[in-house]
Order: structure tokens, then C-alpha cells, then sequence
């Protein structure tokens, strides 16, 4: 074995082992601490891959951005986590047999797996030669050029899911004054402001 496979199964086994305590970690600021470990060995592993651009992106976007957002708010909110544990308690049964149901689709899917003719030769051959194209060309090529459907499309589901995200946690509190911009924008000048002519020595 070379050191580069050394080095591969280093960065497997750490990312795998912080990706489980990301799920498994009772407190939510060691979870984002293990999250960004996690996220700094896939960026390794992308780096014995040849593909130094994603693992630069890997580290600046979701470990500079993401991770370090996460942890400002999981520090920074209040959040009650005993109640939150109470209700995962709730429906834990629950969980469980989807959980069941998952693996056992994934087990039907498996040994009903048949390999078509060429998938080997299309995966040992998924980018152009590096020796011709530099890896971030040869990237911009896949994505917006020959996978530019399904690159578009996943950026809908994303959007899709960050307005559904927003819909779901909006609550209107009472109480609080709210900005009315239709009411802002129709109101009549001449009554938005009143002159007056205050005379020396005396007020409002």
C-alpha cells in the first residue's frame, strides 16, 4: 500500500466517524464542530482525487460559511433542547419503522442490482483528461454543459425547499409593529409631514 492509500482510508474512516457523531452528539455545538471535521476530510479525500478546486470550495463555502453559521446560531438562540428531545422521544417508534422500511428498499434495490455494459468504462472516465483540461474547466464543462438540465433542476428543488422552509417556520406574533409597504407607498404627501411655526420660547 502507498501512501496515498493510507491517506485515503484516514480520511474515510474520520469522515465517516464524524459524520455519525454529527447525528448522534447530545450537545448542537459539539454536532457542528463534528460536522466541520467531516466536511474537512471529504475535502482530503477530493484532494487525492485530483479535484483541488472542489476541495478548496469544500473548505471556503461549507466549512468558512455554512458550519461557521451554524455554530453563531445554535450558540446564539435560545432554543429549549429538552423540550426538542422530548418530542424526538415522542416519535422515536415512529422514525424506527421508516428507518426499517429505508433499509429494506435499499435491500430490494441492491440485490435486484445489475450492472449495464460500459458503466465501468463511464465511471473511470467521468471528466476529460486532466493532462488537457485543468479540473475546474473540465467541472465547468460538466455542469454547464452536458449536465446543465439536472444542474438548473436541482437548483429548483432548492429553491422549492427554502421557500417551503420559510412558509413552514413564518409566525406572525401579535403585538409586534410590521412594516406595511403598500400603505407606505400609497400614503398622500401633503399629510405625511405638517409645518408648524414655532415661536421662540415656546414648544410643541
Amino acid at each position: 500500500m502507498t501512501i496515498a492509500d493510507y491517506a485515503f482510508y484516514a480520511f474515510a474512516l474520520v469522515a465517516v466517524a464524524a459524520a455519525l457523531m454529527v447525528v448522534t452528539a447530545r450537545n448542537p455545538v459539539h454536532s457542528v464542530l463534528w460536522l466541520i471535521l467531516a466536511f474537512l476530510s471529504s475535502a482530503g479525500l477530493f484532494v487525492l482525487l485530483g479535484a483541488e478546486f472542489v476541495a478548496m470550495l469544500l473548505i471556503i463555502v461549507y466549512v468558512g460559511a455554512v458550519a461557521v453559521l451554524f455554530l453563531f446560531v445554535v450558540m446564539m438562540l435560545d432554543v429549549d433542547f429538552a423540550a426538542l428531545k422530548g418530542e424526538m422521544a415522542r416519535a422515536m417508534p415512529l422514525a424506527l419503522l421508516i428507518g426499517v422500511v429505508i433499509l429494506m428498499q435499499f435491500a430490494l434495490a441492491f440485490g435486484a442490482w445489475v450492472q449495464a455494459d460500459g458503466a465501468l468504462g463511464l465511471r473511470q472516465a467521468p471528466a476529460p483528461d486532466p493532462a488537457a483540461v485543468e479540473n475546474t474547466r473540465a467541472l465547468g464543462l460538466l455542469l454547464y454543459d452536458r449536465y446543465i438540465l439536472l444542474f438548473q433542476a436541482s437548483g429548483l428543488i432548492l429553491l422549492v425547499a427554502m421557500i417551503g422552509a420559510i412558509a413552514l417556520t413564518l409566525r406572525h406574533r401579535e403585538g409586534i409593529k410590521r412594516q406595511n409597504v403598500l400603505a407606505q407607498m400609497y400614503r398622500d404627501p401633503a399629510k405625511a409631514m405638517e409645518l408648524r411655526d414655532v415661536k421662540p420660547g415656546q414648544g410643541l
